[in-house]
């Protein structure tokens, strides 16, 4: 007998194989001894009023044998002879459309910016020890792309972008753990994602396919209506099929290139605001509704709020439990921070973007600048926090509760960023459009979450990255620019996406839509 068992139980009971197996056989109706095998397909945590819960969708059973769930292999063929494709960096994007291309039986030419990510390593952590960035190696650029220093995070609430499932496991195939096929929420850490990285990397090369670093594209190859090449930063010039632009949200330089070009952008509603972080133990109090905490048996709590502050949405991003707050400045006179996370989550720190939504028409005094108005602002805001901070990579910082209140902070909280924080009024500093926004938002999630508004957390300036204020406009069909044939625009860098999922199921659409333009996928 083969069946499919739901059982909802208790953190505890969930780590108890041998309450797991009765709890089988009472489903079953049948002994113990009598399940020949099972599997968990789904586990997810349901913390949502006390007492937490454990949910396992398990297959299961019992006097017959147990066939076990094969692993998922790909073979990639080899297309080093292959016709070309070009692809414009190796994020998520630019690395699964690589991979796509490659089961198309077209050949990937990636070409990166930044360095590979043994060698980028080296440079986040001159980073945290206040050296100067680097503009084309940084928690922003480089191999992997913003998602390889991050909490690696890989669900999406897109359901139409591909097959989540086959991308989970072409992750596994790479290195990653198998706990991402079965958890609600899967993620793979920054102490784990470098490797799977670098494993995906191997792949596109043993099939023939090219990574080049620190080669930065800073021009296109226009032949007519049709991108037929790219010229890189040491004025060489490459020639392909199709040209995938997969630059990431930060790459200004790409979008100011296709402005002077003339090829039409599009301004688009985006976010920013601050990193907040509080003790983990105290998220976990408020999550797990226990003033003992998480417990032996639970993961560190994460959350997610949003609520609307006059017409604009004032929400939580890239929650990081058990994580630290890094410097993700891409270039000079510019404070930008992030979050991110390792595998095990143990950091004693919880930190989230606070963002608010910025549209085109909060920018009045930025409409000189057409489409890059919202670059322009963004700009202005990561400067004016550089000029409050330490004029290099120590942030401005405030006492969560004195920034709600409008108070300068004499005393700042602990916090996991490395470079250090100086005491600044951010709720004077930011813009008004997105201060007065965010100390509302604030209150009202103090109000849902009983504890959150304390003298504990600390906010950090500027939260500037969570996508580009700036879209490539393509056809909805056809995935192309909607004014130059053979462009593709991908992931994040083109506002369809955001994250490491989303960005990759998009750069496989964009391969596909490269495939079928050739002739070798059809309708």
């Amino acid at each position: 007998m083969k069946k499919e068992v739901v059982l909802r139980i208790t953190p505890q009971e969930a780590y108890d194989d041998a309450k797991v197996l009765s709890l089988i056989a009472s489903a079953l109706k049948v002994k113990p001894s009598k399940v020949t095998g099972y599997y968990i397909r789904k586990r997810s945590i349901d913390a949502r009023r006390a007492p937490v819960m454990i949910q396992l969708h398990i297959m299961a059973w019992a006097n017959a044998p147990m066939i076990k769930p094969e692993m998922a292999s790909f073979d990639y063929p080899d297309v080093s002879r292959s016709p070309e494709v070009i692809i414009a960096g190796a994020g998520p994007g630019g690395l699964f459309a690589a991979l796509r291309l490659i089961e198309h039986g077209l050949k990937p030419i990636i070409l990166e910016r930044g360095k590979s990510v043994s060698d980028r390593k080296r440079d986040v952590a001159l980073l945290n020890r206040n050296h100067p960035v680097n503009p084309d190696s940084n928690y922003a650029f480089g191999e992997g792309g913003a998602g390889t220093f991050s909490d690696g995070k890989l669900y999406t609430r897109s359901t139409k972008r591909g097959d989540f499932k086959r991308f989970l496991e072409i992750l596994c195939f790479h290195g990653a753990h198998q706990d991402i096929l079965i958890d609600a929420h899967p993620h793979i850490g920054t102490d784990k994602l470098p490797g799977v990285i670098k494993n995906i990397r191997e792949t596109i090369i043993n099939a023939g396919g090219e990574v080049r670093f620190e080669t930065k594209v800073k021009d296109l190859i226009i032949d007519g209506d049709t991108v037929c090449g790219v010229v890189t930063s040491n004025d060489e010039k490459i020639f392909g099929e199709a040209l995938i632009l997969a630059t990431g949200h930060s790459a200004r330089d790409v979008y100011e290139m296709l402005h002077y070009r003339a090829i039409k952008l599009e301004a688009k509603t985006w976010a920013m605001g601050v990193r907040v972080e509080h003790p983990q133990h105290l998220i976990d109090q408020i999550q797990y509704h226990s003033p003992e905490g998480r417990g032996e048996y639970l993961p560190a709590a994460s959350y997610n709020f949003s609520c609307q502050v006059e017409n604009r949405g004032v929400y939580s991003f890239c929650m990081c439990p058990g994580g630290i707050i890094v410097p993700a400045m891409t270039g000079e006179q510019e404070m930008v921070v992030n979050g991110m996370s390792a595998s095990g989550r143990n950091s004693p720190f919880a930190n989230s973007g606070m963002v608010v939504e910025i549209h085109s028409q909060d920018l009045d005094g930025y409409k000189k600048h057409g489409d890059l108005a919202g670059l322009v602002f963004q700009k202005e805001v990561e400067k004016l926090c550089f000029v409050n901070g330490g004029k290099n990579n120590v942030a401005p910082a405030q006492g969560l509760v004195d920034f709600v209140n409008g108070k300068l902070s004499f005393d700042l909280p602990e916090t996991s960023y490395i470079p250090g924080v100086i005491s600044a009024p951010l709720h004077f500093i930011l813009p008004e459009i997105i201060s007065a926004r965010l100390r509302e938002g604030f209150k009202m999630f103090g109000k849902w979450a009983k504890g959150f508004l304390t003298d504990e957390a600390i906010v950090l300036g500027t939260e500037s990255r969570t996508s580009s204020p700036v879209r490539i406009p393509r056809d909805s069909s056809t995935l192309e620019h909607i004014q130059i044939k053979k462009l593709y625009p991908c992931g994040e860098g083109a506002g369809y996406a955001g994250g490491i999922a989303s960005s990759a199921l998009d750069g496989e659409r964009c391969a596909d839509m490269v495939a079928r333009s050739l002739g070798l996928v059809k309708d």
